[in-house]
């Protein structure tokens, strides 16, 4: 890292602002710019706006039946009831059991029993996969087309 600080001008720069990117040399200069509340700069969001437009989507190179369209999974991102219960340090402790479980399946079981993870996949489920109306004759389609794969 190169320049100098932009508090005081004089020592070259060593750390940056996590808010507004302003780059300072000390405690002493980080106390200085604290005496006035920063934001962050204008130019950054335009920046940051484009960095997302130009992030290429990820390839799912293994897609499955059960794979969720990226579209939908951004769905869950924006959902407030979701973020609500994300606030409850139970629920991310239980997420973070299955994630680190060794037997996925099993955690999931252990998890299920968990009212407040149910509520927690329930809203998943219902964001991802809204519920669809299968009239009688789709459930034939798939009854009709099972016993052609077993031919």
């Amino acid at each position: 890292m190169s320049g100098e600080c932009e508090i005081c001008n004089t020592n070259e720069r060593k750390y940056r602002c996590k808010i507004c990117s302003v780059h300072y040399c000390s405690v002493a200069c980080y106390k200085k710019h604290q005496e006035q509340p920063c934001g962050p700069p204008p130019a950054a969001a335009a920046d940051t706006t484009i960095r997302e437009e130009s992030v290429p989507k990820k390839i799912i190179l293994f897609s499955t039946i059960d794979t969720v369209a990226a579209e939908k999974l951004e769905l869950l991102g924006q959902s407030e009831h979701l973020k609500n219960l994300l606030y409850n340090p139970h629920l991310r402790q239980l997420l973070t059991e299955i994630d680190n479980a060794r037997d996925g399946m099993n955690a999931m079981k252990v998890a299920m029993m968990e009212p407040l993870f149910v509520e927690f996949a329930d809203e998943c489920l219902r964001l991802v996969e809204p519920e669809v109306n299968e009239s009688h004759d789709n459930l034939n389609e798939l009854v009709f087309t099972n016993r052609q794969h077993r031919r």
